[in-house]
């Protein structure tokens, strides 16, 4: 039997499909969820789950949690001395939900779909599979967990034809998606998310608030208490579901200390938080060629989104209620439960053919002219983010400079108009014959499956020489820390410093609508951005001042219409 595991950043649990519908399969405690929490004491004693975040209390120094954030990177936890990676920390979790499996099932369990956000890059979504092959399973699929939930809620619909939007809300990530079931057919047409924000930032924020009235400063804190006042404030926050003021209150040097927040003061300081969700669901929608009046139904998954503040942002940002058919909690899991049968081929349920999207925009590294002179380092677009998968796309590029004797192509991820700031997945080279600047073509294929696995085919036109790459292991590609901090950090610290801070503003935000915009905005906003460069370079301040009104023009036209 195949298992769906959700692999989540606060809690975790595994699903099966039986007796003809899927089905949460409880852990050795009798409960849903298994806290994603792992302990680990000076005898190498192992804990996970309840008992692991419970002991993390009183030993928070060999307690580890919130790992998911840290998939695909370097980063190591150090727990009793020995050193773990999110990857080997999850593995951990997912060994304790297959033994839990294997209990309820009384069967040996080898092989899962496990769910990822549907953001994950390239090396999140690897990092998962190799946290299920330590763990012992055979990771058939990783499914995104939108799709996930679209599937065990549209089960519910009898094969009704709707168009969703999932907003998905969990417990570090957030994911919005949009699907439409036709039929059978179970068809995403848009993703977008944010990997850093979920309700881990909502309950740090109540921790902050708590700290600030009560004017302790949270670098005076021990690692012990600053855990007592977090769990504190996870429980103030679950709190707001039934009253409108919580109490929080904890014991800090000794002294009971206790706080009155309101739900008022707390919805008013999550603002920026509940503004940073509103972009993602903007892209999705203008990515997908939709309307908010297109969508059948908002369906909210994500422990998160029981928090009653989050479900006020989206009832007022959609005008309508949104919907939970599915327990927010479990609608991933089942929905990967329902992917295992169909893989199964169980006769019990509607199969539903899934077609999934490219998260993220694929391309390689040229030059480009910018008006002045060519210049590298620009970003060169093959397969757009929110492409139906399985896909392949060629792009010919032709040799940038007079007897070039290689081509050296480097495989991205991502979208910034600079190659460098995009994720490096690989690299390949192969020879062409010298000649004159653009005198070879060269053709460049890449072909990406429902599996995120990615094969690049360059071919020289002239000599037919080509070489191959599958993009499947972790050679040749910058370490994972150093993708991480490329991902996290601002992508704008790489440009020259500006004297005006107008200047650097508009091409911030140029910069940022490029990564935002729909394909046929691009090119008009890469020519504008460096057209106001090569203004900037002559240093007239008039024809400054006049360049930037044109690009704060355009910008808002694209932006907001106007």
């Amino acid at each position: 039997m195949i298992i769906g595991i959700d692999l989540g950043t606060t809690n975790s649990l595994a699903a099966c499909f039986e007796n003809g519908q899927a089905v949460v399969i409880p852990n050795r405690l009798g409960k849903h969820l298994t806290p994603s929490v792992v302990s680990v004491d000076d005898q190498g004693t192992v804990y996970v789950g309840e008992t692991a975040k419970e002991r993390g209390i009183l030993h928070p120094l060999e307690t580890a949690s919130v790992f998911k954030r840290s998939m695909g990177t370097d980063r190591e936890y150090v727990l009793s001395g020995k050193k773990f990676r999110a990857e080997e920390l999850s593995s951990l979790v997912l060994c304790s939900l297959k033994e839990d499996a294997e209990t309820y099932l009384h069967q040996e369990i080898t092989e899962a779909i496990i769910s990822v956000p549907a953001y994950f890059n390239d090396h999140q979504r690897k990092a998962t599979k190799r946290a299920g092959e330590l763990a012992g399973l055979t990771v058939s699929r990783v499914i995104s967990e939108p799709t996930a939930a679209a599937i065990a809620c549209g089960m519910d619909q009898h094969g009704k034809d709707a168009r969703y939007l999932v907003f998905d809300l969990g417990g570090g990530t957030f994911d919005v998606s949009i699907l439409e079931l036709i039929g059978p057919i179970m068809e995403v047409h848009a993703i977008a998310g944010d990997n850093f924000i979920g309700g881990e930032d909502f309950t740090a924020l109540l921790a902050n608030m708590f700290l600030e009235k009560a004017a302790i400063a949270p670098e005076s804190l021990d690692l012990r208490t600053a855990g007592a006042v977090y769990l504190s404030a996870e429980a103030a926050k679950c709190a707001f579901s039934q009253s409108s003021e919580v109490i929080m209150a904890c014991t800090i040097d000794g002294q009971l200390v206790e706080q009155t927040i309101t739900l008022a003061a707390y919805e008013k300081a999550c603002s920026p938080l509940l503004e940073k969700l509103r972009r993602p669901i903007e892209r999705s929608l203008r990515d997908a060629g939709v309307k908010i009046g297109d969508i059948d139904q908002i369906i909210l998954i994500g422990g998160a989104t029981r928090l009653p503040i989050v479900r006020r942002f989206v009832t007022r940002l959609f005008g309508r209620i949104p919907a939970s058919p599915v327990d927010p909690d479990e609608a991933v899991a089942l929905g990967a439960a329902l992917q295992c049968a169909m893989k199964e081929r169980r006769e019990e349920i509607r199969e539903v053919i899934l077609t999934d999207v490219c998260p993220f925009t694929l391309g390689t590294e040229v030059m480009a002219n910018n008006g002045l002179f060519e210049e590298g380092g620009h970003y060169l677009p093959i397969i757009q983010r929110n492409t139906t998968i399985p896909v392949s796309r060629t792009q010919t590029v032709w040799t940038a400079h007079d007897n070039q004797t290689r081509v050296n192509v480097k495989i991205l991820q991502g979208e910034s108009r600079l190659a460098s700031n995009n994720l490096l997945l690989g690299e390949l080279s192969l020879p062409v014959p010298p000649g004159p600047k653009g005198s070879e073509a060269v053709d460049i294929t890449y072909t990406y499956d429902v599996n995120a696995l990615l094969e690049v085919d360059v071919r020289v036109h002239s000599t037919n020489v080509r070489r191959k790459v599958i993009i499947q292991n972790q050679q040749n590609r910058l370490s994972d820390e150093e993708a991480a901090q490329r991902m996290e950090q601002l992508q704008y610290l790489k440009q020259n410093p500006r004297d005006d801070e107008e200047n650097r503003l508009q091409l911030l935000r140029a910069e940022r609508l490029y990564e935002e915009a729909d394909p046929s905005h691009r090119q008009t906003i890469d020519q504008a951005i460096m057209a106001f460069e090569r203004v900037l370079s002559q240093q007239d301040r008039t024809e400054i001042e006049r360049e930037r009104k044109a690009l704060t023009k355009l910008l808002d036209t694209i932006e907001f219409g106007i």
